[in-house]
């Protein structure tokens, strides 16, 4: 039969070998002898034709078969590339000993078949040493245009349904059907059957690439046993190390998926000793696995990797099959492979909930209630999976009646910026609870700020740059005989604050400044006006100003104030939302930097209940 050198061939050489080998039994069970060819694996027997029972010797023979030549000719496929000839006969001898022999022909006879115990040489594969663990005989015949890999199955020929003919083992008596269950052919020949391969050449580099990159230890556990049962073994179970626990079940997969359940709980009153160090550990059958009276072979294998113990690899399979070296060393393969893929979602999680509750602590756990104004926070950080970029806010009292804000933005949005809105945030706290002005503690935060950047410039400016600092402060003072407060702001390179009047004008409520940071002697100003009743202040940063579309930006021509007027109305919280929704309309793209939206809006004494609102949109996603 010829094949094309693509990733259908091994299926139909699958095909063709199951079909010559049934067609055959069908021959023999009419008592006919003699040799056949390939070309009656399938004769036409018409549609009335019963199907023929296929002995239990014959039957093996096939899935050998089969398997053997699905290797072979993957094989040709990825080593030769050629077109591709598989060849398959019946041999019979005197002795009524039914041998097949199949052969899988390439055009490509100077690269080498590989074969031998351990000569994968890092290439994926196993070679001929699974057609040597199956077959009575195997060899290779080159030639010039061609290379043929040809192999022998054997097995004793039934004569009648009822009895298998009698056959000598080494050193003991002819055996008949009567006697007991068929022997493996394996066991003819005077050795254990073995537990095959039969995940195929690639089966490690796939195992590599489904576990590549999965970041969640349960996931990864799935993935293996669904990957590992029914292609090496009929179940498997899967234990991890959980610090302070020992090992616990993670994952349990069965062949038979009524099984799952029944074995988990057997293999979970039973766990493996936790510090197994040798792959290929036998292992008691657990009677929930099935096999029926015949039982089966299970062996434990360590989840290891750089000298840590991640957990226990337990594989099963029905019979009694033994265990190879080529296969145990396949399986440490896997373990390995599985183990990393643990270890490297472990240490991801261990490092991303690290990062999480050192985000934690550079925002507010909780915002003030100012009486007389409601306050609105939207905040927007723009690294995925961040909760905190390099924007901060705050809002925290000051004694009665009086409260502080701020707004600001560090330059950049790596880890290196978040650190430093921790710092500076709780800097202004610090400095607002010493007694310090709103000029006065943008001017001490500018030293700390330049101190900071020249302390990373004498460390190696190469690897930590200077860190620049914008920032809104302001503070509120409460009357509680007047409605409104009274408002004192200044803007340290930050986009200034917009004032919204009740007639709808709008203006800003401070000048621009020098960023913080940059000069050490800079002085800063701030201004003081009367927020009444029904007025909003808007703080941004610059987020939402320089929000592109194309060449504009959404500021430009005072876009944000018209944003702002065409919310006049609003609430505090449904106008900071109608400010990010307008930020997010205004691009086509996702946004490019963190957005964050204050707003402070004073109310009537008796119109509606004072309170603080907030909407972390990291949380959202």
């Amino acid at each position: 039969m010829g094949l094309s050198a693509n990733q259908l061939a091994a299926a139909r050489a699958r095909e063709f070998v199951c079909a010559a080998l049934h067609g055959w039994t069908a021959a023999l069970a009419d008592g006919h002898g003699g040799e056949a060819s390939a070309t009656d694996a399938a004769p036409d027997t018409g549609a009335a034709s019963a199907p023929v029972p296929v002995p239990e010797e014959i039957e093996g023979l096939v899935d050998d078969a089969v398997l053997l030549v699905s290797e072979l000719v993957t094989n040709a496929v990825m080593y030769a590339g050629t077109d591709i000839d598989v060849i398959c006969r019946l041999e019979r001898n005197p002795a009524t000993r039914v041998g097949v022999v199949v052969e899988v022909v390439d055009r490509h006879p100077s690269r080498g078949v590989r074969g031998g115990v351990d000569t994968r040489h890092g290439e994926p594969g196993y070679g001929l040493q699974l057609v040597n663990a199956l077959s009575e005989s195997w060899g290779v015949t080159y030639r010039r245009a061609e290379k043929r890999v040809w192999f022998r199955l054997e097995v004793v020929e039934s004569r009648t349904p009822a009895t298998v003919p009698a056959f000598s083992e080494p050193g003991g008596d002819a055996r008949s059907r009567d006697a007991g269950p068929p022997a493996h052919p394996a066991q003819a020949h005077g050795y254990a059957p073995e537990w095959a391969d039969r995940g195929g050449p690639s089966f490690l580099a796939e195992t590599s690439e489904l576990l590549a990159g999965q970041l969640d230890e349960a996931m990864v556990t799935a993935l293996a046993a669904q990957m590992l049962v029914p292609r090496l073994a009929d179940w498997c179970g899967i234990w991890l190390s959980t610090p302070g626990r020992g090992l616990q079940l993670s994952r349990v997969w069965h062949a038979d998926e009524q099984r799952i359940a029944p074995l988990r709980e057997e293999l979970e009153r039973i766990p493996p000793p936790a510090a197994l160090r040798t792959g290929g550990t036998p292992w008691p059958w657990p009677e929930s696995a099935g096999a029926d009276r015949a039982g089966g072979s299970a062996f434990a294998f360590p989840l290891a990797v750089r000298d840590t113990d991640q957990g226990v690899l337990l594989l099963g399979r029905a019979g009694q099959p033994h265990m190879t070296d080529t296969v145990v060393r396949m399986v440490q393969d896997v373990a390995r492979r599985v183990a990393q893929a643990v270890f490297t979602a472990r240490q991801y999680t261990r490092q991303r909930r690290i990062s999480a509750a050192l985000q934690r602590r550079q925002l507010p756990a909780a915002l003030a209630t100012i009486a007389g104004v409601d306050t609105a926070i939207v905040y927007e950080p723009h690294g995925e999976g961040q909760t905190v970029g390099g924007d901060f806010y705050d809002i925290f009292p000051m004694g009665e009646d009086h409260w502080c804000f701020l707004l600001g933005d560090v330059q950049g949005k790596d880890p290196e910026a978040m650190s430093v809105t921790g710092l500076a945030r709780h800097l202004v706290r610090l400095l607002a609870r010493e007694g310090h002005g709103v000029e006065s503690v943008l001017g001490r935060l500018n030293v700390a700020m330049a101190e900071e950047s020249a302390e990373a410039f004498a460390l190696g400016a190469e690897l930590t740059g200077s860190r620049f600092l914008s920032l809104l402060y302001g503070e509120l003072t409460v009357d509680p005989g007047v409605a409104g407060a009274r408002c004192t702001v200044a803007s340290a390179g930050h986009p200034p604050p917009l004032h919204l009047f009740a007639d709808g004008r709008v203006e800003p409520a401070s000048e621009p400044q020098m960023l913080l940071g940059i000069d050490e002697g800079a002085e800063f100003r701030a201004g003081t006006f009367d927020l009444a009743p029904g007025e909003t202040l808007l703080c941004v940063t610059d987020g939402v100003t320089e929000r592109r579309c194309g060449n504009w930006q959404l500021d430009d021509n005072d876009g944000l104030a018209d944003v702002l007027r065409q919310g006049m109305g609003l609430g505090a919280k449904a106008l900071a939302e109608h400010v990010r929704r307008a930020a997010h309309d205004f691009g086509v793209g996702p946004l490019e930097d963190d957005l964050s939206v204050l707003v402070l809006q004073a109310v009537a004494g008796d119109s509606c209940e004072r309170r603080t609102w907030t909407s972390t949109w990291a949380d959202k996603a």
